[in-house]
């Protein structure tokens, strides 16, 4: 681990990237899903449906990546459904108004990392608490999505940009295409760079990592930063596929992606995570959501099973850790 000297952490901290028993009962809470669903409707498992599932779930797999690098370093992000709205309405502005798709896609991205730096840079140099400017970040970036568009939708995003979105890749769905390649990315960085290690250290032990040299400043701000970004691209994939974009869009997302983390081992107290389980977290809430829909029970009664499942999720956690 980082060393400054012959001073090194006090708590040592190990990559939690890499498939582990919690990511196997993660994945075998999966397969108990997929097996219950399939008996109860002759079409949960078919091959269309299982990629409607995938495709369904990237939205909250890319957000919920984004806020699993955020727990890991001991924070949160609850601004994650109002950053990527404001990012939408404006990027879809940028494309209605005539700017070319890929500099549009690239000004999307910039606001979100600017939403993450506003964030970041109250939580890391600020001191402020994450919950309380995520939280004002929340209603923030809300609104101003709101003030903007004058709470109307906008249409007429460009044909180009949707047939990208909604492209097949050997058959498989542009969605899921863009999940794998963030997920691979992302176990990269935590596995192969300096900046994995980094923010495994601030979320394990603040004190030990910056007496270790750790930048803790600037890791702090750009976990968020890769949040905001996150958020913009799942923002850019839904409007691809709706053809529109929303103030309101991105509802709860904030409490899908803690889920889908939580569901996947990442730890409210920081310190540990998985790229991996965060997959298979987001791919449950998906299967869960369809399984459900396909029995025609309401909506509501999903939301109540997200709330149980992250109840259940830290239940675990607390009980994996000896606490």
């Amino acid at each position: 681990m980082m060393t400054q000297g012959n001073t090194q952490p006090a708590t040592p901290v190990t990559s939690h990237f890499k498939f582990n028993v919690r990511d196997a009962g993660t994945l075998i809470g999966l397969l108990i899903i997929i097996v219950t669903f399939s008996f109860l409707s002759p079409v949960f498992f078919t091959l269309p449906n299982l990629l409607n599932i995938l495709q369904q779930s990237s939205i909250n797999a890319i957000i919920a990546l984004g806020m699993t690098l955020v727990i890991i370093s001991g924070g949160i992000d609850l601004s994650v459904g109002p950053a990527a709205a404001l990012s939408a309405v404006l990027g879809a502005t940028l494309m209605v108004a005539g700017v070319p798709v890929p500099l549009a896609v690239m000004a999307t991205l910039g606001i979100g990392a600017l939403c993450g730096v506003f964030s970041g840079t109250l939580v890391a140099y600020a001191g402020l608490q994450p919950f309380i400017v995520t939280l004002g970040g929340l209603s923030l970036f809300r609104a101003i999505a709101l003030i903007f568009t004058d709470g109307n939708p906008i249409f007429g995003i460009p044909v180009e940009f949707r047939n990208v979105i909604n492209g097949l890749v050997f058959g498989i769905p542009m969605p899921i295409i863009i999940v794998v390649a963030i997920a691979f990315i992302l176990w990269v960085v935590m596995n192969k760079t300096p900046l994995g290690e980094y923010i495994l250290a601030v979320g394990g032990n603040e004190e030990a990592a910056r007496v270790a040299g750790v930048p803790v400043k600037r890791t702090k701000v750009t976990v968020y930063v890769l949040s905001g970004v996150l958020a913009s691209l799942a923002a850019l994939i839904l409007i691809g596929r709706l053809g529109a974009a929303e103030p309101t869009l991105g509802n709860l997302w904030e409490l899908d992606a803690i889920a889908a983390a939580a569901i996947g081992g990442a730890s409210l107290m920081g310190g540990k995570g998985s790229v991996l389980g965060t997959i298979i977290g987001a791919i449950i809430l998906g299967a869960l959501r369809n399984g459900l829909t396909l029995l025609n029970i309401q909506a509501f009664y999903q939301l109540l099973a997200t709330g149980l499942i992250i109840i259940i999720a830290m239940l675990i956690d607390r009980a994996t850790r000896g606490k």
